[in-house]
């Protein structure tokens, strides 16, 4: 029983689960700088290129939110070989604007931890 408990305290699935969906929206935005991509190409190009450590089940609903607020915009429909819809969407210049400000904040929030990580012990009651 003990190790099931210790096993547990080292469990990060939960964390990790929480970084992801926090990052969802600016990983698809950075994925859509370059070149126009549809929901499945963008899951891959993350997966790739995170070397296997992200991996999404679907972006939809973060897709949809940044299409609704006018971040990314729909730019072309192609039926593919095996008679599938793929919808390419674009980066729009809010959506950039919106990137620049995402990448900006997390920037910002990763030096803090840092400098928190690298303070070693936190004191108590400071």
């Amino acid at each position: 029983m003990a190790k099931k408990k210790q096993e547990k305290n080292r469990d990060t699935s939960g964390f990790k689960t929480l970084l992801k969906r926090a990052s969802t929206e600016m990983l698809i935005l950075l994925t859509l700088r370059k070149t126009p991509m549809y929901t499945y190409e963008m899951m891959n190009t993350l997966e790739r290129l995170s070397g296997g450590y992200l991996a999404f089940n679907t972006l939809y609903i973060a897709i949809y939110r940044l299409r609704e607020l006018g971040f990314i915009k729909e730019t072309e429909r192609v039926m593919s070989d095996d008679n599938r819809v793929r919808v390419y969407f674009s980066i729009t210049e809010n959506g950039q604007e919106y990137l620049e400000n995402l990448v900006e904040e997390y920037k910002r929030f990763s030096e803090v931890i840092e400098v928190i990580m690298s303070a070693g012990e936190i004191e108590q009651g400071a």
